[in-house]
């Protein structure tokens, strides 16, 4: 084994930061409107339109949440990678080709909000409101996760104080993301998506390996604890319980509601290759929840001394530390900053959205240029930022938790009013108002019980509590405008 040498580390560190810094000066000149700055004037092909959404939807926590949580618990780790591999599948197969033709037609919406409204007819202007708020309000929450994460890495690998490691995340994310936009965001999570599918194959194989093959390092984690190899049994030896098994494969639910993933399926250029599109990004998410968990549980074995508490987060890095020269060290050391990267710019730029385009430009300045909202929407990069660093200055937080809150949010919030607009003829404004607000206020009212039935994931509750208030709102509401079903009737049949 030959001990990390920062300087190395960081040399390579140096130049994957100037690489992506070089990619959001390049996408900042072919960004001329707003347009441009969302979604990339819709010109995403199949490859970085898929290792986009998965890289932006993964983030810092496959190389430190979920290994981490393999760690500590093993096979039962399984459940999550299962939950969301299958609502991986299930959001490219029934959301991504309708929300790419229903946006386009629907008055070229540009986010979210923006598609609720057009989609209800809604002229109150209400629904963009309230679902732009609560994006701001999760994204701040997931976006402190990935700054979190970011702490963590420079911690660890270079000793930094903590809250100086956060800030050096910080500042090169919010860089590229301020100067390029969604395209510096896109063309920067393919290379941080191929990354981080080169560390999450190479380092759990290698691990593995090293310790004698697949046989002995199970012999060795049955030594550990035989607990840890049963999927169906917590770390402790107990069942994993019904409540249990749910809220791991609960994971799954989200992936209806993440603004930051549904914005790629609104800028890929020809619909026609989405199944290609789809193809890939089903790939790469089998091959990267794989890698994560056998790294967490190939890292019981090979770690001289047990990680605890929230240090168990950084078992990926202790291991490559420990088994890789300090050159390829850092090539693989700066896939966890692809990883955190890849997401944090995503929520920035969604989160900018949602005050450019749907508080600014709706309420304040109607008439506003494009010049104008993509300066308005470079400043709110700034100030979602500004609140995500201050969330972040706990170095106690643990990443996992951090995005299991945003993302049963999102996925509660969203989730369900996204599947039903692409799916029901029936819904109304009123219904798609009401699933929102009884989404993501049942999630946040779930999180803070507990005990017996609270101790569910709060995502399934609330996904299950918002639709039953689409439903009801929508029935008891009157039947949607003739021109509402009509431009619905016209997306189904595309």
């Amino acid at each position: 084994m030959i001990p990390a040498l920062p300087n190395a580390i960081l040399l390579t560190f140096a130049l994957y930061l100037a690489g992506m810094l070089a990619i959001g000066v390049a996408a900042y000149w072919r960004t001329a409107d707003l347009g441009d700055y969302l979604l990339g004037g819709r010109q995403l092909g199949r490859w970085v339109t898929a290792l986009s959404a998965e890289a932006s939807d993964m983030s810092g926590w496959l190389l430190l949440g979920l290994p981490g949580f393999a760690y500590t618990s093993g096979f039962e780790a399984g459940w999550i990678a299962l939950g969301l591999l299958t609502g991986t599948y299930l959001n490219w197969r029934l959301v991504a080709l309708r929300l790419r033709h229903y946006t386009q037609q629907a008055g070229n919406a540009l986010t979210l909000p923006d598609f609720f409204e057009q989609r209800f007819g809604d002229r109150s202007r209400v629904l963009r409101v309230v679902s732009a708020a609560f994006i701001l309000l999760f994204f701040t929450f997931y976006t402190s996760s990935g700054l979190v994460a970011g702490g963590k890495l420079f911690n660890t690998v270079f000793g930094l104080p903590y809250l100086q490691a956060v800030t050096a995340g910080a500042l090169v994310v919010v860089g590229y993301t301020f100067l390029g936009g969604f395209l510096a965001v896109s063309w920067t999570d393919l290379v941080q998506g191929l990354l981080m599918l080169f560390a999450l194959l190479v380092v759990p194989a290698v691990a593995i390996e090293l310790e004698g093959g697949v046989h002995a390092t199970l012999a060795g984690v049955q030594q550990i604890n035989p607990a840890l190899l049963d999927p169906w049994t917590q770390a402790s030896g107990q069942p994993l319980g019904v409540i249990g098994l749910l809220s791991l494969l609960g994971w799954g639910l989200g992936y209806f509601g993440q603004p930051h993933i549904l914005a790629r399926f609104m800028a890929i250029r020809r619909p026609e290759v989405m199944g290609q599109a789809r193809a890939i990004a089903v790939t790469w998410v089998t091959l990267t929840l794989i890698g994560a968990v056998l790294v967490g549980v190939a890292g019981n074995v090979f770690l001289p001394t047990a990680l605890h508490g929230a240090d168990t987060e950084t078992v990926f890095m202790a291991l490559v530390r420990m088994i890789f020269h300090p050159v390829l060290a850092g090539v693989l050391l700066a896939a966890i900053l692809a990883a955190i990267m890849s997401t944090a710019d995503s929520q920035l730029l969604v989160a900018s959205s949602a005050l450019a385009e749907d508080f600014y430009k709706a309420l304040l300045r109607r008439n506003a240029g494009d010049r104008e909202l993509v300066w308005v929407g470079r400043a709110a990069v700034l100030v979602i930022a500004v609140a995500a660093f201050l969330l972040a200055m706990n170095p106690d937080s643990r990443v996992l938790s951090l995005v299991a809150y945003a993302w049963a949010g999102f996925g509660a919030a969203f989730g369900p009013t996204v599947l039903l607009a692409l799916f029901w003829r029936r819904m109304t404004r009123n219904g798609a108002l009401a699933g929102i607000v009884v989404g993501g206020l049942t999630v946040i009212v779930w999180k803070q019980l507990q005990g017996g039935l609270f101790d569910l994931y709060e995502i399934i509750p609330g996904f299950v509590f918002s639709t039953l208030g689409i439903v009801i709102a929508s029935l008891l509401d009157r039947p949607p405008e003739q021109e509402i079903t009509a431009l619905f009737d016209t997306v189904g049949k595309a």
